[in-house]
């Protein structure tokens, strides 16, 4: 079966659907996205997904979304494409536009895309990477599309045999990863960097700061050297322990913490497939 892909208000399949090659997404990486986890064609958490759409199309200076439109998008991909598990893949972008900077007066585009995913382990490897995230950026804190230095830091992870790369920030404090939240255990307890850190506000983050709760804490990079357990969250790894920190390996990963928080996270989201 090929995946149907929804596009500017229809569905279409992987041979039909075009974006112009004049698109301010592709041009510019002027655009914003959402990836949500779909279980047996249903979206988890779709509602917390389409808020932070909006407020980084706002951020952004996008038009305002068609959340229903986009909905709808998801809807009809899921039921054009059942999966047993996928990621389903929201993106907007400021559209047809000249080349430059200068946004076009045609309108966003609108893709929602499904593609079937595999289930992460319960634990891998990552590395730390000498670049930093910019926490009073222009673009700190929303989903844009503009993923160049993600996709340099993930290439840097493959090639040391880990799966993501984290970043500290420009003053040298724990940051996230390219696609993840990062959280630690030190002395028993459970940490996270706050927003503040530049990071994202990852909605698994949210949902285990709700479901579990961890003190969000101002923490160098170099805590990741003395952490008990450390843990990454994002919509499709859901909670997953670490068992490398660079050269450094956490023998028994997942520990007690972070299994619990797997426990809690999975038996909460069973309960409601939109928190």
């Amino acid at each position: 079966m090929k995946p149907a892909i929804w596009l500017d208000g229809s569905l279409r399949d992987a041979d039909s659907a075009r974006v112009s090659v004049f698109d301010h997404g592709l041009t510019v990486g002027d655009g914003v996205f959402e990836t949500v986890k779909a279980t047996d064609g249903r979206p988890f958490a779709l509602t917390r997904h389409l808020r932070r759409l909006a407020r980084s199309a706002e951020g952004l200076g996008l038009p305002e979304p068609d959340l229903d439109e986009v909905r709808r998008g998801c809807e009809e991909v899921l039921k054009a494409h059942p999966v047993p598990f996928g990621r389903l893949r929201i993106t907007y972008t400021g559209g047809l536009s000249p080349l430059g900077s200068d946004r076009g007066t045609a309108g966003p585009t609108l893709v929602v895309a499904l593609a079937e995913a595999s289930r992460r382990p319960d634990a891998t490897a990552v590395i730390t990477v000498p670049w930093a995230r910019n926490e009073r950026g222009a673009l700190t804190g929303l989903k844009t599309t503009s993923y160049g230095e993600n996709v340099v830091a993930l290439a840097r992870a493959r090639e040391h045999d880990a799966s993501e790369a984290l970043f500290g920030n420009t003053v040298g404090a724990l940051c996230e990863g390219t696609g993840t939240n990062v959280f630690v255990v030190l002395d028993g307890e459970l940490h996270t960097p706050p927003l503040s850190s530049g990071c994202l506000a990852g909605i698994t983050r949210a949902l285990v700061l709700e479901w579990v709760g961890a003190k969000e804490t101002e923490l160098p990079l170099g805590a990741l050297s003395r952490a008990e357990e450390v843990f990454l969250t994002s919509t499709t790894r859901d909670v997953q322990g670490v068992h490398r920190v660079d050269t450094r390996t956490l023998p028994g990963a997942p520990g007690p913490v972070t299994a619990e928080a797997l426990r809690i996270f999975t038996e909460r989201a069973a309960a409601d497939i939109d928190p």
